[in-house]
């Protein structure tokens, strides 16, 4: 469920942007320059309040649907089978119990 209704949303959109590199390693050394002064990396925020809200407008309905899916006595048991297949984007690490 997280890769089909978090990993598999708006996320991938907001993550598509250019990443800065740190010689610092800790990125202190990183500052984003604005109209209205310098921002250090760490202080920055990542996302805007539209993007948080359609970043989580995205992750509800996606949830939804799937529960909605989960639950429905005829398709609930294709969704398992759908979910236990391998997953399209291997370089992500397997689901852990800790």
């Amino acid at each position: 469920m997280a890769q089909q209704c978090f990993r598999n949303t708006k996320l991938e959109d907001l993550h598509a942007g250019i990443t800065p590199k740190s010689q610092a390693g800790d990125y202190t050394d990183v500052i984003v320059r604005s109209p209205y002064g310098e921002i250090p990396w760490p202080r920055l925020s990542r996302l805007s309040d539209e993007e948080m809200k359609t970043l989580i407008i995205d992750v509800v309905n996606k949830t939804y649907r799937a529960l909605i899916v989960l639950f429905d006595d005829r398709l609930g048991g294709e969704l398992i089978k759908i979910l236990a297949q391998q997953d399209l984007v291997p370089r992500w690490n397997e689901p852990t119990t800790s």
